[in-house]
């Protein structure tokens, strides 16, 4: 038999084994549902959307208080100066932050808000590219993994146990 008792024999430390009925008032109450591993992929667009929203504002403060910071082409950027980019990164950056925290929740708007912020910070760091390429590929492979998790998972969020 080795290690293994059967029912009503003591256990191999000699503590007298536990009853059936015993077991069960120990059990917790409530029901307990089995989440899915890919719930993660949701903590981590949270994680990253806030983390991305920080990088927004502190690209936008730096664009608004300090443009020398950034090289920009002759020709200029796409439609705004390096002042006007440096509003858009602030306001997106703030709305980021937010969809980030309220992505925890798992709701279906923070969901929608949260893809869509990042759709659009995307398209913002592609038209601050050429004053700033190195970190706007970064982000916008950031929020594209962002997307991606928020739309491939995000039906996962609503049968886990939050």
């Amino acid at each position: 038999m080795g290690e293994h008792t059967h029912p009503g024999t003591p256990a191999a430390d000699g503590a007298p084994p536990a009853s059936p009925q015993r077991e069960r008032s120990v059990a917790p109450e409530r029901e307990i549902r089995p989440g899915s591993a890919w719930v993660g992929w949701i903590w981590f667009a949270g994680a990253m959307m806030i983390l991305l929203g920080f990088f927004n504002i502190i690209e936008g403060i730096v664009a608004l208080f300090s443009p020398r910071f950034y090289i920009v082409s002759p020709s200029g950027l796409l439609l705004f100066n390096l002042t006007g980019w440096g509003l858009v990164h602030l306001i997106i950056g703030i709305l980021a932050v937010a969809a980030g925290a309220a992505l925890f929740t798992g709701a279906l708007w923070a969901r929608i808000t949260a893809v869509v912020l990042a759709g659009i910070n995307a398209i913002a760091q592609l038209t601050f590219l050429s004053a700033h390429p190195v970190w706007a590929t970064i982000v916008i492979a950031l929020d594209v993994v962002v997307i991606w998790a928020v739309i491939a998972h995000g039906r996962e969020v609503e049968r886990a146990a939050w």
